[in-house]
């Protein structure tokens, strides 16, 4: 037997490692509610999403898609559950694809300079994100056929193919499109706080 082995069972036949430090630690997270570093936000109804959603949609309707982005990134709910979240990113969602690829830039760049812009658009940036990531999980979630694809050197490989969907596809292209266009405007800093903020739309 080496002397790693000897080691080894022996460290693993005392349980001194039992013991958890944290408990005995008074600044430990294990001794206080960490929820209570956060500010609680406000519930946030279904009637009442649908309710901002329908008053989005009249802005749409109207023609002032900018005062739809905003209105839209400025109502996000953070205090609502799952499917309060996907109904205002369906809504979102519904916003962004009727603004035209010209409109994107000089919209972006009007609302970055105004009072709380910056914050806007870091909203904006949790939506593609959280969009690109709907629009994924649907694509894999319809399932996939397993066929071979020949690799040209006289084998073939097994690859998964999603089903192909004009829909889904075309709702990534507008997201991709947007993303570039923010990050334009607010720089690379926008996708870092996205990924570090908390409050999760």
């Amino acid at each position: 037997m080496s002397i790693i082995q000897q080691v080894s069972t022996a460290s693993l036949s005392d349980n001194w490692r039992t013991i958890n430090v944290d408990a005995l630690d008074p600044e430990s997270s294990s001794n206080f509610d960490t929820t209570t570093l956060h500010p609680a936000f406000d519930p946030v109804s279904d009637a009442e999403i649908r309710n901002v959603g329908q008053q989005i949609k009249q802005l749409l309707r109207g023609g002032d898609v900018e005062g739809a982005l905003r209105g839209a990134l400025e109502s996000a709910p953070y205090g609502g559950d799952a499917g309060v979240k996907e109904v205002h990113l369906q809504t979102v969602t519904e916003v962004l694809q009727s603004i035209k690829a010209s409109d994107m830039t000089p919209m972006l760049q009007r609302i970055f300079k105004t009072e709380g812009g910056s914050d806007a658009l870091d909203v904006l940036m949790k939506y593609l994100y959280k969009g690109m990531g709907a629009s994924s999980s649907r694509n894999l979630s319809r399932g996939s056929t397993i066929t071979p694809q020949s690799t040209g050197a006289g084998f073939s490989q097994m690859g998964g193919r999603p089903p192909a969907s004009e829909s889904s596809g075309s709702a990534m292209s507008v997201l991709l499109s947007w993303h570039e266009k923010v990050v334009d405007v607010a720089g690379l800093g926008c996708v870092g706080r996205c990924m570090t903020d908390w409050r999760k739309v």
